[in-house]
């Protein structure tokens, strides 16, 4: 847990497939910055584009997307930037499946209302609510 403005806050960085289902994801204090673990969540995986808000436009970021993992950087610049990058709006609109996915992850109680007060306990609730999405996929319930 991190302290902010707000008080004691957590940031869950997650990264989906095309799909929109989870695939890993990494906790942070609420005073870190959204890039600071995004090159190491992302690490050496092929993708056919990379979709991020605004949080994660940094150089370095898009260095390592559009070099180590060969691929696009979809990712819309920050207005403070002083050189503006295009990018692919109509594939930008696409990064909805991540906020949908953490929307399904809100449906668990103690992830909504963080009951969990230690990070490993927090981890192992994000992690079992990440795996219990993935195979509503396979599992059928009804």
């Amino acid at each position: 847990m991190g302290r902010t403005r707000g008080g004691l806050t957590t940031k869950i960085h997650l990264l989906v497939n095309e799909l929109g289902l989870p695939l890993e994801f990494r906790l942070t204090g609420g005073q870190v910055s959204d890039y600071a673990v995004a090159i190491d969540l992302l690490g050496e995986r092929r993708a056919g584009a990379v979709i991020a808000d605004k949080g994660y436009d940094s150089d370095k970021i898009v260095a390592h997307v559009e070099q180590t993992m060969e691929t696009t950087a979809v990712i819309p610049p920050r207005s403070h930037r002083k050189q503006q990058r295009n990018y692919d709006r109509n594939l930008y609109k696409q990064r909805n499946r991540i906020e949908r996915c953490i929307g399904k992850l809100k449906h668990f109680r103690r992830f909504a209302t963080r009951y969990e007060k230690s990070k490993a306990t927090f981890q192992a609730m994000v992690a079992l609510a990440c795996s219990w999405i993935a195979l509503k996929l396979i599992v059928d319930t009804a």
